[in-house]
């Protein structure tokens, strides 16, 4: 059973950096399409950024495009970039994964099988 586990939330200024991790213990995600969500307070989990199984392709939900950066670490590792941190940034977030090949990741939390068990981001001064 795959297991994911997240790391790397805290509290950070507006216009900070964070980069967290999701990290899987005994498997490779190199067959994995992996998806970061975030869910704030009474607010639906949204969709925040995806990496692709087979070429890495990514996608970003727009209000993190230009500041956000999803990429592979190693075999066992996906992390997220998160820079020029907005308030609107707080939130719980998770990771995810679904074992795809040649199938493009996609947004949508329904469409993933594996999830950790969160990490809090809070940007506030």
């Amino acid at each position: 059973q795959l297991q994911l586990v997240e790391s790397g939330g805290g509290l950070v200024q507006p216009g900070g950096s964070l980069r967290l991790s999701c990290a899987a213990s005994g498997f490779t995600l190199d067959y994995y399409n992996i998806g970061w969500f975030r869910q704030a307070p009474g607010k639906e989990r949204e969709g925040v950024s995806c990496i692709s199984s087979s070429d890495s392709s990514t996608d970003y939900v727009n209000s993190v495009k230009g500041r956000f950066t999803i990429a592979r670490e190693n075999k066992n590792t996906v992390y997220l970039q998160m820079n020029s941190l907005k308030p609107g940034d707080t939130a719980v977030y998770y990771c995810a994964a679904v074992a795809k090949l040649y199938s493009r990741c996609v947004l949508r939390a329904a469409r993933y099988d594996y999830w950790g068990q969160g990490t809090q981001v809070t940007v506030s001064s």
